[in-house]
């Protein structure tokens, strides 16, 4: 089957790849890397059987293993922890690459765009498949930068378990927070890694006891680390308690030996070692009852006696049920700790088929796939990722799209390889493929055999549905399943070269949407101009550089710009008569209704209808009325910024016999119009929660900086020698802060940035604004 397999060369500015991401804005190096001439990279790959070259490995099993002995995992972490690092290491030990990648000389696998080697960050989440030990594994490198999120939370709900990566001289810090709990939202079981021992600061006591603090889990410490900071040189096997010291002479990491502790040669590291193997059992114990039972049994008297294959056992069952943690450590870049790690990931880590998924009984082993990210190749068109959760795909395939109700072919089926690809005869339950020849699929959408397969489920939901309302609700939920997509924070124009251009660039903006579905593109009714909204600076950034290098188009970015909203203080009310005739046609519509402020926050507006309107009023007058107030609560009237927090009432509505829905629509549409003008007006802007990881000596520096932009400091935590803020700074106030940031604390400090709110502008701040844009109340 094997000698079947053919390999795909891709060029790196040809294929765009998984969209995910990971930038620390304090990096020194990104503008180091910038400085050196861009050179073609080359990599050395083992090679496959009986092909020319030696760009790929073979994938020594089958191409379908056992479902046992597949593991989806995802690396995920805060910006700079080293997850990036730690995946080039995990595939130099398994064998996919014959050298060790760096993120400084910019010749990792899964940061393969020019953007990522030039900054040293992760953008897109790159997958890697690849064999340990008999395991099938397939990895994601997720990013870490706000900006990205996107990214991480469409992965990771087609994963099975991840890696949670941590700086130990940090801990928990903020982007750790937002990816843990999008782990906690999919119930994805997970295992901490407390990488970068060797750092110094480097604190193994901290670290765990901050997952303990702000992430409120339990965590369970298979490994001690022997030394920390410069003096780190290995790790102790709690569970077997061994210890596992590497070669200081190699290279590569990959010699080291495990030596069992013995009374005579470590007494003290022997004592140290079995009472955390002890804590460690009972801890598990207190999780687990049937672990509880055979403890108090068997080996109440001495817990030496209890062999590790049981506590392995027990373990995993707490890891799976989502109880606790196990928390290994080690250092990537100095290739201590990984092997360790990938063995873990194996154990106790879940296949497949130990995940609960409700809705798969429905299909019966018919076809039931998630497409859960859609990249653009100029070659071949729509590249789509999917995670088979039963049946089977093939090339040629007919599939059935539930969510689009339409019918496409697969024309072929590829392994990913990051930004290399392997064509495979077919891909069964468990695994990542993906699919070449899908013109109209998009993230999100669940994919079935046929439609008589899809229409078959939905019965079965149906009956079962019967057994269990409740429970069916959120099954079906999961069965047609989206990725949530944010509200942007930032927008600007975009202009082509020139206007016969403008059409390439139209067609740019639609692939990278597909790719991308957090960057947004509308058309500006005034002006006619393109505009670009998106999740950060650096988002939009690196959607013009992209455009610039993938598609050849040399565009001109408008001024960055806040994406505020609106909504009104009192209520208003508003009577408005549309009265047309068109051609023989008579239209006329006269509307009156309120505009009033609702206390809990809402985007959409809330409509409402008097009784007199509801009763007779047809599902077409409806939809036309719901779509004028749409459409005129998308321009308030102060900036053109979208209304929100604002429910509208319909009191009366009266239309003539033949009258249009058109008309319909632009009346009630002038009618809102109308009330918003004459209520009281008040501008929201986005509040961004700030974490900033500053030392003490420019710590008053930076607290004055923040006061000068509207900032509210919410406390002031000590993480050995930094001190790390925690507050909340208008977005507005804090555009181009890296470089001040930089520039106040000679290159030392770092921040993180998450939306959290919008917030009311004070009075003065308003009017400030407003005359900035030449704007009155």
């Amino acid at each position: 089957m094997l000698s079947n397999l053919r390999k795909f060369v891709v060029s790196h500015k040809k294929i765009p790849i998984l969209h995910v991401n990971n930038m620390c804005c304090s990096k020194m190096r990104s503008s180091l890397q910038r400085l050196k001439p861009h050179v073609p990279l080359g990599r050395n790959y083992s090679s496959l059987p009986g092909l020319i070259g030696n760009d790929i490995k073979s994938l020594h099993s089958v191409i379908n293993p056992p479902i046992t002995k597949i593991r989806n995992i995802g690396i995920m972490a805060h910006i700079d922890a080293g997850k990036t690092t730690t995946t080039e290491r995990i595939l130099y030990y398994s064998g996919y690459t014959r050298s060790l990648g760096d993120v400084d000389d910019g010749d990792t696998v899964t940061d393969f765009m020019a953007q990522e080697r030039e900054r040293g960050i992760t953008i897109q989440s790159a997958a890697v498949t690849f064999d340990w030990k008999g395991y099938r594994v397939n990895l994601i490198d997720t990013p870490g930068h706000v900006d990205f999120t996107l990214e991480v939370e469409r992965c990771l709900r087609v994963l099975d378990g991840a890696v949670a990566v941590f700086d130990a001289s940090a801990g928990v810090e903020a982007q750790t927070l937002t990816v843990w709990r999008q782990a906690d939202k999919h119930k994805i079981p997970r295992i901490c890694f407390l990488n970068k021992m060797d750092k110094t600061g480097a604190s193994f006591k901290y670290a765990v006891e901050s997952i303990r603090e702000k992430l409120k889990a339990k965590p369970l410490l298979l490994q001690l680390p022997l030394g920390e900071g410069k003096a780190f040189k290995g790790v102790v096997d709690v569970v077997n308690k061994e210890k596992l010291l590497w070669n200081p002479n190699s290279d590569d990491g990959k010699d080291f030996v495990r030596n069992p502790l013995l009374e005579m040669s470590d007494p003290e590291l022997l004592k140290e070692t079995t009472e955390a193997r002890n804590a460690l059992i009972e801890q598990v114990a207190d999780l687990d009852d049937e672990f509880a039972d055979l403890v108090l049994g068997e080996f109440s008297e001495n817990f030496d006696l209890l062999p590790a294959e049981k506590l392995q056992t027990a373990i995993r069952r707490v890891t799976l049920a989502q109880t606790a943690v196990p928390v290994l450590c080690g250092s990537a870049l100095k290739n201590k700790g990984v092997q360790p790690l990938l063995d873990a990931v194996t154990v106790y880590l879940p296949s497949p088929e130990e995940r609960n998924y409700e809705f798969l009984p429905w299909y019966k082993g018919d076809l039931c796939a998630l497409a859960f990210k859609v990249l653009h190749d100029k070659q071949r068109g729509p590249l789509v990722f999917m995670r088979i959760y039963s049946g089977m795909i093939k090339p040629q395939l007919a599939i059935y799209n539930i969510n689009g109700n339409c019918t496409e072919r697969i024309s072929r089926l590829l392994l990913p390889f990051a930004d290399q690809h392997i064509e495979i005869p077919s891909l069964t339950a468990g695994n990542i493929a993906l699919t070449v020849g899908l013109k109209h699929t998009a993230t999100g959408d669940t994919i079935a055999s046929s439609k008589s397969s899809a229409l078959a489920a939905a019965r079965r939901a149906e009956t079962e549905g019967g057994k269990k309302h409740r429970r069916n609700n959120e099954a079906e939920r999961l069965l047609l399943a989206g990725v949530e997509i944010p509200e942007p924070v930032f927008f600007c124009t975009i202009e082509p070269p020139s206007v016969a251009k403008q059409p390439d660039l139209d067609y740019a903006l639609k692939c990278l949407q597909r790719e991308d579905p957090s960057l947004k593109v509308k058309l500006d009714a005034d002006s006619g101009q393109t505009v670009l909204c998106g999740m950060g600076e650096l988002h939009i950034e690196i959607i013009h550089d992209r455009i610039k290098r993938e598609y050849g188009l040399e565009t001109y970015l408008g001024p960055l710009q806040v994406a505020y909203r609106e909504t009104i203080l009192n209520a208003v009310r508003a009577t408005d008569t549309l009265d047309r005739t068109l051609g023989d046609k008579r239209h006329l519509v006269t509307v009156e209704l309120e505009v009033k402020p609702v206390e809990t926050a809402s985007v959409m507006p809330v409509i409402e209808y008097a009784g007199s309107v509801s009763e007779d009023l047809p599902t077409a007058s409806q939809e036309a009325i719901e779509n004028g107030i749409h459409s005129a609560c998308l321009q308030g009237p102060l900036l053109g910024s979208p209304v929100q927090d604002v429910a509208v009432a319909v009191h009366s509505l009266i239309i003539h016999p033949g009258t249009s829905t058109t008309m319909i629509s632009a009346c009630v549409s002038r009618c809102i119009q109308k009330a918003l003008k004459k209520a009281d007006k008040q501008v929201l802007e986005p509040l961004m929660k700030l974490e900033v990881t500053v030392t003490r000596d420019y710590l008053s520096l930076v607290l004055a900086d923040l006061a000068q932009r509207r900032g509210t400091i919410q406390e002031i935590q000590t993480r050995q020698e930094n001190k790390i803020i925690t507050g909340f700074v208008p977005l507005a106030e804090i555009m181009g802060y890296s470089t001040v940031l930089r520039t106040l604390t000679s290159g030392s400090a770092t921040f993180a940035l998450e939306l959290s709110n919008y917030e009311a502008m004070n009075p003065q701040d308003q009017t400030v604004l407003l005359g900035r844009s030449g704007l009155t109340q």
